[in-house]
């Protein structure tokens, strides 16, 4: 079994023991056989980077096995610099959220626990793929475990938003399977994702295909406006679902642009380039503002992760080396530090069961420890030098200026946006005198948690200080990218 296969179906099967392992009353022995799972799946996940060749863009650790023959289906998998950082960060958020609900959940622990690692293994699937109808069955099943964590440890209204999550995300990945069937009978019955890439197609086959594919895309990734169901599911959600669910899921939708509408549909990614880029704008402007109205934490920081996706979106159409790199350190760092923000706020809604930001003040008298973390995270949310929230979008700016002026300046407004809410909440939470009696009686975090926000802390200042071991592993793979893009593949 390669190096991928195991990183995909270890964390699965230690699902599957926490599963069997079964009641509340073996919780202890639960929480460390989940904590060893993940420990373990991350770990294996280190040799892909350690063995990583770089200056070439072809797809590395590749393995190939025939699946479902008759259709010509195979179990094909393998990354290139484009997806590796994805399978490392997938496995690196499992261990946090593994050690973040240590002690927080108390009810059907087993379940909860192995929901994180089937998830966990089921996304690396999704960015190990080169089989259309392996992504689409790894796409789907990410779908169910997420559901299952919203709806049974959700808030008063989980139920509400576990339908809206999983019927919006359902219904637009509908016509991605039939682009994916359509591709099939094109290609003479291949599913293979790289020969697609090479597939000449008509100008209104490449339209279709690139807003069938859009459709189950943007609603993942989640663009503007079809971005209304992830406030609603970020709210209802447990601590741990809501840092997966911003850090890992909302990847998979940028991360089918780059591997299917760009290079599968080239000529109408650059048609529709500048559409996507006034959404992306959208996004970063207006949802902006919107976050600055919010008075529910949660909800505030959702919408911050739609306005920074929305960087995302903007560096892949602006079609630059910058521009797209730019976007993949910024979904990257975007896993790091919505992750970081999501977990502070469980923190504090552990110890008050309040997100509402009025019902604090002054949590830094009492909780100092737990506020300088906070800081950190808030100031990598607004872009700060020297976090890893400034690279990507100092990258995607700098492409998007070199692409247009005009784009790049109001790509550029969206970090005074950006510092506006996310300090303007750090104020009313944390500074000034203790509010009142909840906060008085806040204790700081315990080691459990220390531990948590060191390790988000540590990734956080690693990537934004250092930000050339991200760089270098995809250079390869985004200039090959764009050189594929550029090309007409209308047949001559």
């Amino acid at each position: 079994m390669g190096l991928l296969s195991l990183a995909i179906w270890t964390p699965i099967v230690f699902g599957v023991i926490l599963l069997a392992i079964g009641r509340d009353s073996q919780a202890r022995a639960v929480r460390w056989v989940a904590l060893i799972g993940s420990v373990v799946s991350f770990l294996i996940t280190l040799p892909l980077y350690k063995g990583f060749e770089l200056g070439t863009s072809a797809m590395q650790f590749v393995e190939k096995y025939t699946w479902i023959e008759r259709f010509n289906v195979h179990y094909h998998l393998g990354v290139d610099g484009i997806s590796l950082w994805f399978v490392l960060l997938t496995a690196f958020i499992n261990v946090i959220v593994v050690i973040a609900g240590w002690e927080v959940i108390t009810r059907k622990v087993n379940q909860y626990m192995a929901a994180f690692l089937i998830l966990s293994g089921l996304m690396i699937g999704v960015f190990s793929a080169l089989d259309g109808i392996l992504f689409y069955v790894f796409f789907e099943a990410t779908l169910i475990p997420m559901y299952l964590i919203i709806g049974i440890w959700g808030g008063p209204n989980k139920i509400y938003a576990a339908f809206k999550f999983f019927l919006y995300t359902l219904m637009g990945s509908l016509l991605t399977l039939i682009a994916l069937i359509y591709l099939y009978t094109a290609s003479n019955g291949s599913f293979d994702i790289l020969a697609w890439h090479q597939l000449p197609l008509s100008g209104t086959v490449q339209t279709l295909l690139f807003f069938a594919f859009f459709a189950a895309f943007a609603v993942k990734v989640p663009m503007w406006p079809v971005h209304t169901w992830l406030p609603d599911v970020h709210v209802e959600a447990p601590t741990g679902g809501s840092a997966v669910l911003a850090a890992i899921m909302l990847k998979l939708g940028a991360y089918g642009f780059l591997r299917f509408s760009m290079p599968i549909a080239p000529d109408a990614a650059r048609e529709w380039g500048t559409f996507m880029i006034v959404l992306s704008l959208v996004a970063v402007i207006y949802v902006g503002l919107v976050a600055m109205v919010q008075q529910d934490m949660k909800k505030l920081v959702a919408y911050s992760s739609v306005a920074h996706m929305g960087f995302v979106t903007l560096g892949f159409f602006i079609f630059n080396p910058l521009g797209v790199s730019g976007a993949i350190v910024q979904m990257i760092a975007h896993g790091f530090v919505s992750a970081a923000m999501f977990l502070s706020i469980g923190v504090l809604y552990d110890r008050v069961h309040s997100r509402e930001i009025a019902s604090y003040g002054g949590v830094v008298n009492t909780m100092p420890k737990f506020a300088a973390f906070a800081l950190l995270f808030s100031m990598a949310n607004c872009g700060l030098p020297g976090t890893a929230g400034f690279v990507g979008e100092w990258m995607v700016i700098l492409g998007a200026v070199k692409f247009n002026f005009w784009i790049g300046a109001l790509a550029a407004s969206a970090l005074i946006f950006g510092a506006a809410y996310t300090l303007w909440m750090f104020k009313r939470v944390y500074l000034g005198p203790v509010a009142n009696d909840d906060v008085k009686e806040l204790t700081d975090i315990n080691s459990r948690e220390f531990l948590v926000m060191a390790l988000l802390a540590i990734a956080v200042l690693y990537m934004g200080l250092f930000p050339k071991p991200f760089t270098d592993v995809m250079d390869t793979s985004v200039v090959d990218l764009l050189k594929h893009v550029a090309l007409s593949k209308l047949p001559q």
